[in-house]
């Protein structure tokens, strides 16, 4: 699509700019009422609201009413009509696939379980099938998709889109996932860690939307945190930064998957969990101990327990370092709630340093166990091209 070229510092140029900068924040933070929308843009309410107007028109936005602190408020989204991504995660044991439109909003999703050790090619070539019948179930096909964005079981580097530690995702590792999906389906795809991207979610829609940073901690098969920063991911270098599940609590305990001892996961991952239970017990999946704990068995319950002690010394530790406002706890353990968030806490109060206004709380995620894919699809539409002003000109 043709766009206009104007000159730096025009008039014209400036009304381009900040057209971008209201698409821009949309696809950032999703609805914003246009009071919201001055505040993140840093444009003036008038200004504001005469972009509103003009790409509403044009049908790139979509505005309704709501009401915030009792007063009548205009609601902003993107229109739904500029199509659809995907968000795509990979746990350990599941497979969770959603078709969100423009405001987030998901129109159709599914999930399935996974071998453990599963693989790149096996289970890239089954998403491509996945994908097709739930674009086809919408009356479109895979090439009606904007963008995907998917979420793996360990930590991505950013330049390389590769997994930046052997050993955590066997079957995955030397292979750029995002390259490897994008010749099989023709459309972009976006690839980040599943803590990363819980954390997006949460940050961004859910537990930790009123925070400016926040620790977003991923608790199931594996143990892994996403950290935000001014409502940014913060990677690090390798992408590994929020690898909490390998933090060291033992030097001389068991060896970890990582080939390192005594870390984290050892003491509280899924696989550590269930490996206390008898064979008879049927304990072979989280879900089974949830179950147990749930119906008031104290050996689940305590297991849990001690999970969220060890879990909350490590968030101590990376309370000390990272300082965050908030944390927030999901995965498929989190969903056994304050059994596992007391616990932390208790560990928090006696190892963390508090501030002057104390400890951060701790909470529970808002989307739990699909706070990944809500983050995978906040990543595809923010990977979209938005073309305001082009598009503004051809309505």
């Amino acid at each position: 699509m043709a766009r206009r070229l104007s000159q730096p510092g025009s008039q014209t140029s400036l009304r381009e700019a900040n057209r971008a900068r209201v698409v821009e924040s949309l696809k950032r933070h999703g609805r914003l009422t246009q009071v919201e929308l001055a505040g993140s843009t840093g444009l003036s309410p008038a200004t504001v609201s005469n972009i509103v107007k003009e790409l509403t028109a044009s049908g790139l936005l979509h505005t309704s009413f709501t009401s915030r602190s009792g007063r009548r408020a205009t609601l902003v989204s993107l229109a739904r009509q500029l199509g659809l991504v995907a968000g795509v995660h990979y746990s350990a044991r599941q497979l969770r696939i959603a078709i969100a439109d423009a405001t987030r909003t998901v129109v159709t999703q599914t999930s399935l379980p996974l071998p453990l050790d599963h693989r790149h090619d096996a289970e890239l070539d089954r998403l491509s099938i996945l994908l097709a019948d739930l674009m086809e179930s919408l009356g479109g096909s895979v090439a009606d998709l904007l963008a995907v964005g998917l979420a793996l079981p360990a930590p991505i580097d950013p330049r390389t889109g590769m997994v930046s530690t052997p050993g955590l995702l066997r079957g995955w590792e030397g292979v750029d996932v995002a390259a490897s999906l994008t010749a099989r389906i023709n459309r972009p795809v976006h690839v980040d860690s599943e803590a990363n991207l819980g954390g997006l979610a949460e940050a961004r829609e859910g537990s930790a939307r009123a925070v400016s940073s926040s620790v977003y901690i991923r608790v199931g098969h594996s143990i892994s945190a996403g950290l935000v920063v001014r409502g940014d991911l913060f990677h690090g270098v390798n992408g590994k930064a929020g690898q909490i599940g390998h933090v060291t609590l033992d030097e001389n305990g068991p060896i970890c998957r990582c080939s390192n001892r005594g870390c984290l996961e050892s003491y509280a991952g899924g696989p550590a969990l269930l490996s206390l239970f008898p064979p008879q017990d049927g304990m072979r999946r989280i879900g089974d101990l949830l179950q147990s704990a749930e119906a008031g068995d104290g050996s689940s319950r305590r297991v849990i327990a001690d999970a969220g002690r060890h879990i909350g010394v490590a968030a101590a530790s990376l309370c000390n370092l990272f300082d965050p406002e908030l944390i927030v706890v999901g995965g498929e353990l989190g969903l056994a709630g304050e059994i596992l968030m007391a616990p932390m806490r208790h560990s928090l109060e006696r190892s963390a340093l508090a501030g002057p206004g104390g400890l951060p709380e701790i909470v529970g995620a808002s989307f739990g166990e699909w706070a990944e894919t809500r983050g995978a699809i906040a990543v595809a539409l923010e990977h979209v091209t938005v073309e305001a002003d082009a598009l503004s000109h051809t309505a």
